[in-house]
């Protein structure tokens, strides 16, 4: 059996365990219309980066001051690295820092209707949001600089909790953790591709 063939059923099966996850997506806030795969992107075209960031076996949420909790990471800035990204905007909305190399978990890949990017040096229309996961450790509070979100609260709780309070971010992040969860247990050694 080839791998390509492997690799297809594998999202098969993941889209029929995930409906939620792997549903077309439209993110009005940002004019995105797109939906999510296992396949990694481009790096030229993953504007945001995000992390389900453990601590032992517990995942790391943040709260806004809209009272709404998410998974840290954000937007990458000019020539930054993913792995840079992610570690920036680990400290910033978490305090925490990366201790493992990222795996990658998946992207919502998809088209902007925007007349232009979020930020000048961002790929348009076509772009990516990368999700991975890592062992982190909680250092110090969240940096929060003036410009993102303001995080009020960070915690490590277990997974099911995670995804009780990630509701109140997308209904679909409850399977983006689990899927994480079992991306980890199955194949550590996946990365961010950076070429």
């Amino acid at each position: 059996m080839s791998s390509w063939f492997s690799m297809m059923e594998f999202e098969r099966d993941l889209t029929d365990r995930y409906p939620l996850l792997f549903a077309p997506q439209r993110w009005e806030w940002a004019g995105f219309d797109g939906s999510f795969s296992t396949s990694s992107p481009a790096a030229e075209l993953v504007t945001n980066v995000h992390v389900v960031a453990l601590v032992r076996d517990r995942i790391v949420v943040c709260q806004d001051d809209r009272g709404v909790w998410f998974l840290p990471g954000g937007t990458r800035e000019p020539g930054e690295s993913i792995e840079d990204c992610a570690a920036r905007e680990l400290e910033e909305e978490a305090g925490a820092r990366l201790e493992s190399p990222l795996l990658w978990v998946g992207a919502h890949h998809g088209v902007s209707d925007r007349p232009a990017p979020y930020r000048p040096h961002q790929p348009h229309p076509e772009k990516a949001w990368l999700w991975c996961t890592a062992d982190v450790s909680l250092h110090s509070a969240p940096t929060s600089p003036t410009d993102g979100e303001q995080v009020v609260d960070v915690r490590a709780v277990e997974a099911a909790e995670a995804q009780r309070l990630l509701l109140t971010d997308d209904r679909w992040l409850p399977e983006l953790v689990s899927l994480a969860m079992e991306i980890r247990s199955r194949q550590p050694q996946r990365r961010p591709s950076e070429s």
